[in-house]
Order: C-alpha cells, then structure tokens, then sequence
C-alpha cells in the first residue's frame, strides 16, 4: 500500500488521503494512478478484507512528476455504480498544483 494516512474517509463516497515521497521510495507517475486506486478501494469496499481490481484507466491527464521531500494529495470520488463496478475520478496534487487527473473503472469482489 502506499497510502501513508487516510485524512478523510465517506465510505461509498469519497476519500482523501496522503503520500510523502522519499528519495528511497521513489515515485513514477504511473503510482499516481495506482495510489489513487488504493483509496478507491478503500473507499468502496463494503466490507474488510475484500478484495478489489483496476478494470480500466479510462482517462489519465498527467501535468507534473513527484519529487523526494513532495507530500502528495490523493482524492478519489465514485461517480457512479454498477452492481460490483464503481467509475471514479481521482486527482494527486502537491503545493496546490495538480499532477494528476484520472478517471478510472474498479472492481470489488471475487474475480
């Protein structure tokens, strides 16, 4: 998980959370993406323990990179629901400049 905190949780809504990037750690703009699907995830699942899949990156605007030392802004938000299929739009920002727009499709529950 590369969560570091969860700030603010409405369950089946919405969440925010945050990430400091590490010059150890590291981040590629593609863990944005997945960053922002670990809070969907968590945001969605009904139940603890149940497991969740990224079914498609239906859009992805990248507007910036992360750096050592950057606390990153992770949000994501259900658009709507299908049955076990949640659409989401999530942005990662840092110092109020957003490096991440991403509209994406998760799966909750047995593959």
């Amino acid at each position: 998980m590369f969560l570091d905190r969860i700030i603010e949780l409405e369950q089946g809504n919405r969440g925010v959370a945050r990430i400091g990037v590490t010059a150890a750690r590291g981040f590629p703009q593609i863990l944005m993406i997945e960053a922002v699907a670990q809070l969907a995830g968590i945001v969605v699942a009904k139940t603890e323990g149940e497991g969740g899949f990224l079914a498609s990156i239906n859009h992805a605007e990248f507007s910036g990179s992360a750096n050592a030392g950057d606390l990153l802004g992770i949000s994501a938000r259900v658009i709507k629901s299908f049955g076990r299929l949640f659409l989401i739009e999530g942005k990662v920002v840092c110092d109020a400049e957003q490096l991440l727009s991403v509209q994406l499709t998760l799966g909750v529950g047995k593959v």
